[in-house]
């Protein structure tokens, strides 16, 4: 009977979550209408003589170069400019969002645009569900609903129906912090494979795996860990290493060249060559000015530490916490900070719980009453923050623009 009432509660609260999530992609898509009425047709809508609709509308940028590869691969040879360097070629992107987009296409009959956001906007159900369950236990449930609203009403949170692969990466990345939550280490090892064909996150996310692992050790005595317990653990820690190395190493298969990833990688860089940390010297200068562009590279790492290391954290554990520590670290080595930044903060999700004031142990401030009124201004400047995003950087002004 128990079990009964806890499955029907379990059912309940996914409802809920999967309701909170409707609702803000409703809020989405009403603010990528209203835009598109301003978006000037071009090559990237579908034509200069083709009138804007929704679905092309949702396969800029990126999309396009996903579009390309769910229709023709990857090349077998790469792209070489006058000079010798590598030019930009599909071989930035990894391959499991368009290869699904492809499967999509072969059993629907429909095109790219359609079939790939309409996988991110499943994919980011399936993420909110996840999320939602991994922080109920932590934070309970009136706050666990309210951090998946604030999620996916992020300013970039546009992305989640976009045919772009950020829904894809987030049902996988909480996935796999679920699956080591629940001491699922074969289900993590086999997620953490795909993440290494969606999204480069394989790195910070081994950080992750390898402290849970020292505390799952660490308790040896009060749980014993049986040998093939130890197994597992091992396998999850490998898969993560596995998942780092997979896309460059198929690259290199398929090309032939050893650096093949890093050059296509390098073609995206303003130097023409990955720099781990040294881009963000400048741009915090640009940003911020010669005098406090330095001081903020100092102020917002400590901010973020301060942030995810206090008491008002603790409800986190020490996987989200280092997560959210260990992945902008990862961010910092090897990102060329741009207009993109703010697609890549959508991972850092609990960051929301302490913005929410639910981090705390003894949930002092987990009901209803206390909760909405730090909750409702942060959803308001999201969903403004929304409509910005989407008519400054997602609308595309020919002849050329900033990517998204």
């Amino acid at each position: 009977m128990t079990e009964v009432l806890l499955l029907r509660s379990r059912g309940v609260f996914v409802a809920w979550v999967l309701a909170v999530y409707a609702l803000a992609r409703v809020v989405t898509t009403t603010i990528l209408l209203l835009v598109m009425q301003h978006q000037v047709p071009s090559g990237m809508t579908g034509g200069d003589d083709v009138p804007v609709s929704y679905f092309p509308f949702t396969a800029l940028w990126d999309g396009q170069w996903y579009q390309t590869i769910a229709q023709h691969g990857y090349p077998s040879e790469l792209p070489v400019g006058e000079g010798g360097a590598v030019q930009q070629n599909p071989w930035a992107f990894y391959p499991l969002f368009p290869f699904m987009a492809r499967a999509g296409m072969a059993l629907t009959g429909l095109d790219f645009p359609a079939v790939g956001s309409t996988i991110a906007l499943l994919c980011g159900a399936g993420a909110a569900v996840l999320m939602g369950l991994l922080l109920r236990d932590r934070i309970g449930d009136p706050a666990a609903y309210l951090v998946v609203a604030l999620w996916a009403s992020f300013p970039a949170s546009v992305t989640l129906q976009l045919a772009y692969t950020e829904s894809l990466a987030m049902l996988l990345l909480v996935g796999y912090l679920y699956a080591l939550a629940k001491e699922r280490w074969l289900v993590a090892t086999a997620v953490a494979l795909l993440v290494g064909l969606s999204r480069p996150i394989a790195v910070p996310l081994g950080l992750v795996t390898l402290v849970v692992v020292f505390l799952r050790w660490r308790a040896r005595r009060e749980r014993p860990i049986s040998r093939g317990t130890y197994a597992a653990m091992l396998a999850s820690l490998v898969g993560c290493g596995v998942a780092g190395l997979l896309w460059p190493a198929i690259a290199w298969w398929r090309t032939g060249v050893p650096s093949a990833y890093t050059d296509t990688m390098a073609s995206w860089r303003g130097s023409g060559t990955v720099e781990p940390f040294t881009p963000w010297v400048g741009m915090s200068e640009y940003a911020f000015g010669e005098t406090w562009g330095p001081v903020m590279l100092v102020v917002v790492p400590l901010v973020l530490i301060a942030m995810v290391a206090g008491p008002w954290a603790r409800n986190l554990g020490a996987d989200l916490r280092t997560w959210t520590l260990a992945y902008p670290a990862y961010l910092a080595a090897v990102l060329d900070p741009f207009t993109s930044i703010f697609r890549y903060l959508i991972p850092l999700f609990p960051l929301l719980v302490v913005l929410l004031g639910a981090g705390w142990a003894d949930r002092r401030g987990n009901t209803w009453k206390r909760l909405l009124w730090r909750f409702v201004p942060l959803l308001v400047l999201s969903i403004v923050g929304q409509y910005y995003w989407t008519d400054i950087l997602w609308r595309f002004i020919p002849p050329s623009d900033y990517p998204p």
